[in-house]
């Protein structure tokens, strides 16, 4: 192929042809090529779209639209041979295979027969898999071009997808509506971001918020905010540490549902929480981001990137019992987990391999319930299912990950912001294993992601009224 064929169309002229001539494409069918072509053709049949139903088919799992296989046929009818200038009349079609997600398609077009009197080709047709299997196959009837011609290929635009979840605060706040607000002690709001983020979720009907922190500082802060604290419940503590002790005591005492931190270290806030006297669990804490990317087709959770720094073998053990209890709370009834290392493959060299081995045997053997878990897992092969097939690995969790799970704080940190912030994604942040949720916000948080933590607090807190941890 020269370099003018990769920017120009030529065509093929009746009297250019002969019979055996062949021309041919190759594609690797993708997750995003189902869902474009779903969205142009309308057909949004489950098979190729639902992961859950398409497992319980006679095919065990997503495939693609027969006719994405047809429309490469017409791509090579259209593009090469006989090329533009083209008129396509007929086409017949068996289908004899799937097409799954990774797989390598050869789409070829071959010369059958010519008809002279009205410049019509006949031309057979197949689609073929590397192993020799034919997944589709037929006969076209074209009229061929008369003339020469050569032109420019087409720059087409850039197509992005976004999933109608994508308005997924709204979606979070219409479920959680019905639901009423909870009792929420807030740690410390003593700057304007803190205390606007607690009156912004009263305002939404989520919380009743009793500010835990000095009242001579918070009405300074009300006042620069052009507000005031009528109306709202104020614990008066002399500093950060006391309103961390005071929130705790009011969660113990059953007096709130939740904590929300405010200005105050996270440091101070949990040193109290995970006191021998505080509000620990049978459970290690351990955070959890309850994230939404217009690249990735559902709600997804990293653990932990921001509370266990190193964690240990027991330590993920339950950093994965926390995030599965999340993901029940928000409707997953067996989140598949995915253990997260630099390669996909076993090496005593790298710990996070070992562990992640070790883990998934722990669930084999019923040490870890409520999920599905597999790993260790490369990134690209716990959202990607094309990477996943392409390299090999069978699994339910490959490519349709529910959750991830880093190897340590620093990954999982860089993950989640690289995503926030290049990957157009919005987040919702907890602190799960303690005996209430702890809303854990940045300073850097955006409203929507202060109000979908607090959102899923609450979704979290009448959980525990009847599961509690």
């Amino acid at each position: 192929m020269t370099d003018s064929s990769l920017s120009t169309l030529r065509n093929r002229t009746f009297d250019e042809l002969a019979v055996g001539d062949r021309a041919s494409i190759e594609r690797i069918l993708s997750t995003r090529d189902i869902q474009l072509f779903a969205a142009v053709s309308g057909d949004l049949n489950p098979q190729h779209l639902d992961p859950d139903y398409a497992a319980r088919t006679p095919f065990h799992g997503i495939i693609a639209h027969g006719m994405w296989g047809a429309s490469l046929i017409s791509a090579v009818l259209g593009t090469q041979l006989p090329g533009p200038g083209t008129l396509y009349l007929s086409q017949s079609l068996v289908f004899r295979a799937p097409v799954r997600v990774g797989d390598k398609v050869t789409v070829e077009v071959r010369v059958a027969g010519l008809e002279p009197e009205q410049r019509r080709v006949r031309l057979a047709c197949s689609c073929t898999l590397p192993d020799g299997t034919v997944v589709i196959e037929g006969e076209a009837l074209v009229e061929a071009p008369a003339e020469r011609i050569e032109c420019a290929r087409s720059t087409l635009p850039e197509i992005r997808i976004r999933e109608p979840a994508a308005d997924g605060l709204r979606t979070l706040l219409a479920h959680v509506r019905g639901l009423g607000s909870i009792r929420v002690a807030v740690v410390h709001p003593c700057d304007e971001i803190s205390l606007k983020a607690a009156l912004d979720a009263r305002l939404e009907g989520l919380i009743e918020p009793i500010l835990v922190a000095p009242r001579a500082r918070l009405e300074k802060v009300a006042q620069a905010l052009g507000t005031t604290l009528d109306g709202l419940d104020v614990r008066d503590v002399p500093y950060s540490h006391a309103a961390a002790d005071q929130a705790v005591a009011l969660a113990r005492a059953g007096e709130v549902e939740a904590l929300m931190k405010g200005s105050l270290h996270t440091d101070e806030l949990m040193a109290a929480v995970v006191r021998p006297d505080g509000l620990r669990t049978k459970r290690r804490v351990s955070h959890c981001y309850l994230m939404q990317t217009p690249q990735y087709p559902r709600p997804f959770i990293i653990t932990d990137a921001a509370i266990n720094i190193a964690p240990t073998l027991d330590h993920k053990a339950d950093i994965i019992r926390n995030a599965i209890e999340l993901a029940h709370a928000i409707g997953v009834r067996e989140p598949r987990v995915a253990i997260l290392a630099a390669v996909e493959t076993v090496s005593a060299t790298m710990p996070a391999t070992l562990d992640a081995a070790a883990l998934c045997k722990m669930a084999d053997r019923g040490q870890i319930t409520g999920g599905r878990l597999d790993g260790p897992l490369a990134f690209d092969n716990a959202v990607s299912q094309t990477a996943a097939h392409i390299k090999g690995i069978r699994s339910e969790v490959a490519g349709l990950a529910d959750i991830l799970v880093v190897p340590d704080l620093e990954s999982g940190n860089m993950l989640a912001k690289q995503l926030m912030y290049l990957g157009d994604a919005a987040s919702a942040g907890l602190v799960m294993g303690a005996r209430v949720p702890i809303v854990l916000t940045s300073r850097a948080d955006t409203y929507e992601s202060r109000i979908a933590s607090c959102a899923l607090a609450l979704l979290l807190a009448h959980h525990y009224r009847s599961s509690p941890p």
